[in-house]
């Protein structure tokens, strides 16, 4: 009964290793580009590409209420791309992102609602374009490793 028990433990580690490896590590592949790419399915991909799009629209909205002074504007736009917006985001793909795409999207998100903080705590237009200036290294570090194909490379 004891041997039992220690194969059923090895067994369960064995298992768990595996999902946290596929957790962290994410479905990737060489891409011809020197990049990975993150392997998807095409739903997955229009989720991931709809986010990136509602970061982009978020950010030349905070840039345009900045410029106008209008931080009550600024704040409700940074918001929509904020922490709270993970929730729509689907289970699916955590599995397969890898773990440094995942900072980068979390820390993403976590910029915004800072932008929305100075925004509504009255630090001004300038302290909101420089956090958002600041953010805008997540997007280009992210692109600049990862890509989304269409289709899955071939193996």
């Amino acid at each position: 009964m004891k041997n039992l028990s220690w194969v059923l433990v090895v067994i369960l580690s064995i298992v768990v290793a595996i999902f946290s490896y596929k957790f962290t590590v994410g479905s990737v592949a060489p891409s011809d580009d020197g990049r990975q790419s993150v392997v998807l399915t095409k739903d997955e991909r229009n989720a991931i590409l709809l986010e990136m799009r509602v970061w982009l629209e978020s950010a030349q909205g905070v840039l345009a209420a900045a410029v106008k002074d209008d931080m009550v504007e600024a704040a409700k736009i940074a918001r929509v791309s904020g922490m709270a917006a993970e929730a729509a985001t689907p289970g699916s793909l955590f599995r397969k992102i890898p773990l440094e795409m995942k900072k980068l999207g979390f820390a993403t998100r976590d910029y915004f609602d800072q932008i929305a903080v100075l925004a509504e705590t009255g630090k001004g237009s300038k302290a909101v374009i420089a956090k958002l200036s600041e953010s805008m290294n997540n997007c280009i570090a992210c692109h600049a490793v990862y890509r989304l194909p269409e289709e899955a490379p071939a193996k």
